[in-house]
């Protein structure tokens, strides 16, 4: 970690640990009535909009990239880093607790190492010469397998109830769609600024949730809408940890790399469990301990370089 990089580390940290706080916001909200599809829209436009003014003061309001090529990638980090890894997530909190969740989605350093290998080999031209250098070792190899027998000693954990599988594998789906996100973001946010970048992905991901709003019957409910832990974690959730929190991802992102950069997600339980149990008053298991103990060791051993 030089000096020119310790400003990065510090906004990816920061950032974390307000993502850490999210899940528990998000469960209340779900909570007191609002669907989990409705919840991404809300906190998105907010941050849509409040992004739209830094654009504007940036002085930076060209509305399409470079080429088609660029614009449908913009498209797939709006639907993988935007609507279905909220829709996943938000919808898994409706089914387990916010600190089951918050470890599940955890293993996405871990993913997100997998995939870059896979990349780097199979992709070409500047999305390939963007992605980190991993090396295969017993760090990452090691490090994957004690993460993956975590997950299944936190999903089939039996003291708890088996609706909660469900969740538990939501969760596990957000954890792709974050790896598969971190390939290109850093990438684009180093070649448009991550303001230009945040806000494509902002629009991408509000256009890609329409579909999952349209099963749902009243989706934005007045009465709810009005009580104040209603929106005032909508507004937490909206300009804080959607638009202040991307922007520094991204930017961070394009400066640490895609696989140094995501490895701070394994702080994100720490934060949820503290918020959840002061909050919630969520307590886990010995087993479902136990396996998120392995999860956290071993993210954070895959993240480890010779």
């Amino acid at each position: 970690m030089s000096k020119s990089t310790l400003p990065y580390h510090l906004v990816a940290f920061a950032v974390v640990a307000v993502w850490g706080v999210t899940f528990v916001c998000t469960k209340t909200l779900i909570d007191e009535g609002l669907d989990p599809s409705a919840i991404f829209v809300l906190r998105f436009i907010l941050a849509y909009a409040g992004i739209w003014v830094l654009s504007f003061l940036e002085g930076s309001v060209k509305i399409f990239s470079r080429s088609r090529k660029d614009e449908l990638v913009f498209l797939f980090l709006g639907l993988t880093g935007g609507s279905l890894y909220f829709w996943t997530e938000n919808t898994a909190l409706a089914y387990t607790q916010a600190s089951n969740v918050a470890f599940l989605v955890c293993v996405a350093p871990v993913i997100t190492a997998i995939f870059t290998l896979a990349g780097r080999r199979l992709l070409k031209g500047k999305f390939a010469q963007g992605l980190e250098d991993v090396k295969i070792g017993f760090p990452l190899v090691g490090g994957t397998i004690l993460a993956l027998t975590g997950m299944a000693m936190v999903v089939f954990d039996g003291s708890r109830m088996e609706i909660s599988l469900k969740g538990d594998l939501l969760s596990i789906s957000a954890a792709v769609c974050w790896a598969l996100y971190s390939l290109f973001m850093g990438q684009m946010s180093k070649e448009y600024g991550a303001v230009f970048a945040t806000r494509k992905v902002f629009f991408y991901g509000l256009i890609t949730i329409i579909p999952f709003l349209l099963g749902s019957d009243n989706p934005f409910p007045a009465e709810v809408l009005s009580r104040p832990v209603v929106y005032l974690n909508l507004l937490f959730l909206g300009l804080i940890a959607s638009l202040a929190c991307f922007i520094g991802w991204n930017a961070a992102m394009s400066r640490l790399g895609n696989v140094t950069s995501t490895n701070y997600v394994y702080l994100n339980p720490v934060f949820t469990l503290i918020s959840a149990a002061v909050i919630l008053g969520e307590r886990l298991s010995p087993l479902s301990l136990a396996g998120s103990a392995a999860i956290l060791t071993g993210v954070i051993l895959a993240g480890r370089r010779k």
